[in-house]
């Protein structure tokens, strides 16, 4: 345990300290209806998903919404974070993924372990709609606590984690848009990365056009058409340079790419973090939860154990 007072220890973690320069691409053709994001997560998504020990089909699903919450936090102007939230009734009953303004990403998955157990034993390759069941796809943006965060929620429909994501563009932002996602444990440890295109406004705004000309639909088809060449061992392949795969792609529409972000290791738990949340249990609440004089707490991110001497935390009266 640290000698710092629990609620003054805002030291980091002993996690990795791992910072992929060009984990984002944002990209555009230029005179054309379209915009996008390529996001390679390299050695970070090998990073973020060992910290926990999942099987691979929810391993792969993990990385696949980490790579999901970056593309997507790279479209927006904002402060704070932005998550993708996926819960269901299924085995895997929750995904969570944020992604800071800055790059910070970090993103963890909750299972029923029988329920996940019995279907791998009938399934070994079961979808994500079959993980994940029944439930609700949801967007998040949290500015902080002096602004309302702006939430956008659907129903999970589709097999695929990109589908879900589709289902949501269309019924709730009615944009068009391509989403591939990939993830997968390669010789090089975990990789995973994501392609996402959008239909923009003529004038450069976002959002559904306004109005739609065969020009502009058959710009967008062609773009559709250029992004479905794209294998997942492409999307994956640390020695293919981001700049490199969109001209490999979109060449002849000529594709222009945007300044990359950096994307990094980015769990933001701290002691005090969790002392301020064990403050607001009553104090009975943390005599049920000390064990041995101490209580221990599990960063559900990275999957560090925190301990505080039961004697160190006050709680509600």
């Amino acid at each position: 345990m640290s000698d710092t007072p629990a609620f003054l220890d805002g030291g980091r973690p002993d996690v990795p300290d791992i910072v992929v320069p060009r984990g984002m691409t944002p990209f555009f053709i230029p005179d054309r209806p379209v915009r996008g994001r390529l996001v390679r997560l390299g050695p970070l998504a090998d990073a973020l998903l060992n910290r926990h020990d999942h099987p691979p089909v929810v391993a792969e699903l993990v990385g696949q919404v980490l790579a999901l919450a970056a593309a997507m936090a790279g479209a927006l102007k904002f402060r704070g974070s932005f998550s993708v939230q996926i819960k269901g009734d299924g085995p895997l009953r929750l995904l969570l993924a944020d992604c800071t303004d800055t790059g910070a990403l970090r993103g963890y998955a909750r299972t029923d372990d029988e329920a996940l157990e019995a279907l791998l034993a009938e399934t070994p390759h079961p979808t994500a709609a079959q993980l994940l069941g029944q439930g609700y796809f949801a967007f998040l943006v949290d500015q902080g606590p002096d602004r309302e965060p702006h939430q956008g929620i659907v129903g999970i429909e589709g097999e695929t984690l990109a589908a879900m994501a589709l289902h949501y563009f269309q019924t709730s932002e009615q944009m068009q848009c391509h989403v591939q996602l990939a993830c997968r444990q390669t010789e090089n440890g975990w990789r995973a990365g994501a392609l996402v295109l959008e239909q923009v406004a003529r004038e450069g705004g976002t959002g559904a056009l306004p109005e739609i000309t065969e020009d502009h639909q058959e710009s967008w088809r062609s773009a559709l058409a250029l992004a479905g060449t794209l294998r997942d061992s492409e999307l994956l392949d640390d020695e293919l340079p981001p700049e490199r795969l969109l001209y490999q792609l979109f060449h002849s529409e000529g594709v222009a790419a945007d300044r990359p972000r950096a994307l990094a290791f980015g769990c933001r738990c701290s002691r005090a973090r969790l002392a301020g949340v064990l403050e607001t249990f009553s104090t009975d609440d943390l005599d049920h939860m000390t064990v041995e004089q101490d209580i221990v707490m599990t960063c559900e991110f990275c999957n560090l154990d925190f301990r505080f001497a039961r004697e160190e935390v006050r709680g509600k009266a």
